[in-house]
């Protein structure tokens, strides 16, 4: 099984080699990891008692960002470098202050694992929930550093539950900071049990951006005029749907980021909106409509919203729901939620709803017209707190 699965990442890697040719993300994934031993060693030098934390993309920062900044407030003599798989994550927090460096991961090959360890030299490794890369953990386990996984989360169908090879590998794993009872009891089954319920550090960093949000102007202003819907994280299927609900309901304003920026174009056709690159104080005041035609400022603008709906429930999955949560919006989404605890908790408490088609979201939309918002708050605190579990342990 261990050729195999060197053999994978081989092949995924000259995969992402071929895909550059035509596809900007996989370019920049292989842009990315040119020459990054040597800008890694030039950049490190004789530097010591570093922290290694690492997150596959922009939604495990988000998770790993409390545990990193609570880290540094208790260690400020401690480095933290922060490495990222995707440059989804990476081009967005590559200027992240809260990190001494932030570079690429290298593809996990047992050479560039140990080259990786050998020029880093962590005291104790940190990543965050879905990331298990195995030659990492194995030549970090050889060299006596501690590896925790933080936020995790366990669902049965993972090949950790069903193939014994890769349960195995988790003996390179010096302690779990899992999210729930279920993550524990899987991991008890298989005979591991150096693991504590910690919860969710993202509602740590939702909290902490409610506290301290970025004031958009343009924004605010346009919110002012009338209730606010805000469609974050958006997909075409998820548009198909909203475009035909603005427009039977021109009394609201509405704001929409797509998760992806490619098809703006098509969106803006829909919708006769207005882009946010070319919003005034004028113009903007004669829209309703306002599409975000750029990237990191979404959590920050939930906070003009009075209904969030969150898109990828009709494809892979939903977004982060948690950041619309922590400013008091009720929350609606596609059907495709299962995998996501915190949406299925919320609809118990009756903080957001699961729609299959459009007769479901006018109903889900209006059925939250006298939302009592302590729903929402009261279910992010009683979340909090992960960040504290973990780091007085590691």
């Amino acid at each position: 099984m261990s050729i195999l699965y060197n053999i994978s990442i081989q092949l995924f890697v000259i995969a992402a080699r071929i895909s550059a040719l035509f596809n900007n993300k996989a370019k920049l994934w292989n842009k990315g990891r040119q020459h990054i031993f040597k800008q890694l060693s030039e950049a490190i030098k004789e530097e010591q008692n570093i922290v290694w934390f690492h997150c596959a993309s922009l939604g495990e920062f988000e998770q790993g960002k409390p545990i990193i900044e609570t880290y540094k407030q208790k260690y400020p003599k401690h480095k933290i470098l922060l490495t990222f798989f995707s440059p989804s994550g990476y081009e967005i927090r590559k200027n992240y202050k809260g990190a001494d460096w932030v570079f690429y991961l290298p593809a996990d090959t047992k050479t560039n694992a140990k080259r990786f360890i050998s020029i880093v030299k962590p005291i104790k490794v940190i990543f965050i929930k879905y990331e298990f890369w195995f030659n990492y953990l194995t030549e970090l386990k050889k060299q006596n550093i501690p590896f925790y996984s933080a936020s995790t989360i366990f669902r049965k169908e993972q090949f950790f539950f069903k193939y014994k090879w890769f349960a195995q590998q988790l003996n390179n794993v010096s302690h779990f900071f899992v999210q729930d009872k279920n993550s524990k009891e899987l991991l008890q089954n298989i005979g591991f049990s150096n693991c504590t319920i910690a919860g969710d550090t993202r509602f740590d960093s939702v909290i902490a951006n409610t506290r301290n949000p970025i004031s958009i102007p343009l924004i605010k202003g346009f919110s002012k005029n009338k209730t606010t819907i805000i469609f974050g994280s958006t997909w075409p299927k998820d548009e198909a749907l909203l475009a035909k609900y603005i427009k039977e309901n021109p009394n609201y304003n509405y704001i929409i980021a797509p998760h992806e920026l490619q098809h703006i174009s098509a969106l803006q056709k829909q919708t006769d909106a207005l882009l946010f690159s070319k919003a005034n104080n004028t113009n903007i005041s004669n829209n309703n409509i306002l599409i975000i035609d750029n990237i990191g400022i979404l959590s920050n603008i939930y906070q003009y919203g009075k209904l969030a709906y969150i898109g990828g429930g009709f494809g892979a999955g939903i977004h982060n729901i948690l950041e619309a949560v922590t400013f008091g919006l009720p929350i609606v989404f596609g059907p495709n939620y299962q995998k996501f605890k915190e949406a299925k908790e919320l609809i118990e408490v009756k903080g957001a709803k699961s729609i299959n088609n459009y007769t479901e979201l006018k109903s889900a939309i209006h059925s939250f017209t006298d939302y009592d918002t302590t729903i929402a708050t009261e279910y992010i605190k009683k979340n909090s707190g992960a960040s504290d579990i973990i780091l007085n342990q590691i």
